[in-house]
């Protein structure tokens, strides 16, 4: 029966500790292990204070429930959590006491801000799908015309007498080229995924080099690796496109002199649309640039959305395509001197 609690209590997507009279942290499973992005190892024997600073009304709520011995709940309860980070969730904290030991507390975090996030996802979706639609049939209807357009530029190069006049059939020839390579790009990656095993790190190396390259000096790239994650499947060429493309934006929104951090975790028990994953890469693409605009973060990620002067807004529309394709998810929070986006990728082994 104990084997059958202990299963019961890994799997579950609501954090649940318990912590004795001081509290100081005596066990957390591992959805807790998670939302503090540490190991049971390294949290137990803290104190709860000491983990959530930023909690300060928490923590004297839970002191109160010691010390009265009665058990409460909070809807909505904001948490804030190292690193910045804070998610939503509802709190239920009961007091536990027996004979052999002194009371202690039982608490739970049920996340509720999952239930926004797949609500915001399928939206977000639903237009994504909506507007490529779209695009791919503008795409047909342009550039059928863009076609004849350049013919006819060929065939009348061919006529004209003097180089002078040739360079206009050229310009033409030239811009309409142009155009076709762009709307192209607006259509995104329409080769089929060639799978394979793919080891995230190197795809992170390959986009470091590539960025480093690009921009040698003002831009620092700071690896934070797990580096016992297993390989995925996916297709390795076109998730380098994805990553450098974010990673791209990132170095010229803060003009080249700036932190870029690449980093690689484990989530469990994740939510990818209606599929439920037990194990899901998350990799993250970080800047200490200036933020997106709010106006904009809700669109980044349709084709031509874009605040920089000379970008054609098409590198986070393929990104996404990109990460759809492989049944993937794409996030970005962002605000002044911290912009982060989160790119999801199953392992494959669904529940």
């Amino acid at each position: 029966m104990d084997a059958d609690y202990r299963r019961i209590l890994e799997n579950l997507n609501t954090t649940v500790l318990t912590a004795d009279a001081d509290l100081r942290l005596t066990s957390i499973n591992p959805a807790g292990e998670m939302l503090f992005e540490l190991s049971a190892h390294q949290l137990i024997g803290h104190d709860l204070a000491e983990l959530l600073p930023q909690n300060r009304a928490l923590i004297e709520a839970l002191r109160q429930a010691l010390a009265t011995g009665h058990p409460f709940t909070e809807h909505g309860l904001r948490l804030m959590l190292p690193g910045g980070r804070e998610t939503t969730v509802d709190c239920v904290v009961t007091p536990l006491s027996d004979a052999r030991t002194d009371t202690g507390l039982l608490v739970e975090w049920a996340p509720v801000d999952r239930l926004l996030r797949l609500a915001r996802e399928e939206r977000m979706n639903d237009q994504h799908v909506a507007s490529r639609a779209l695009i791919r049939g503008l795409a047909h209807e342009i550039k059928n015309p863009l076609g004849g357009l350049r013919g006819a530029a060929q065939l009348l190069e061919r006529e004209l007498p003097t180089p002078a006049l040739k360079e206009y059939t050229r310009i033409i020839i030239h811009e309409a080229d142009r155009l076709r390579n762009l709307v192209d790009r607006m259509v995104g990656p329409i080769a089929p995924l060639r799978r394979e095993s793919v080891n995230i790190h190197e795809v992170f190396e390959r986009v470091r080099s590539l960025i480093l390259a690009e921009i040698p000096e003002g831009v620092r790239i700071v690896r934070e690796y797990d580096t016992s994650l297993p390989e995925l499947t996916g297709d390795a060429e076109q998730l380098i496109q994805a990553v450098l493309n974010i990673a791209r934006n990132a170095a010229q929104a803060m003009d080249g002199r700036g932190t870029i951090v690449l980093r690689s975790r484990i989530e469990r028990q994740y939510t990818i649309g209606q599929t439920r994953h037990r194990l899901v890469l998350r990799a993250e693409i970080e800047d200490d640039g200036p933020g997106i605009p709010t106006e904009l973060r809700e669109q980044i990620f349709y084709p031509l959305i874009t605040n920089r002067p000379g970008g054609t807004g098409l590198g986070l529309s393929i990104a996404r395509d990109v990460v759809l394709q492989h049944g993937g998810q794409i996030e970005c929070d962002s605000r002044p001197r911290q912009t982060i986006f989160r790119i999801y990728l199953p392992y494959g082994e669904r529940l």
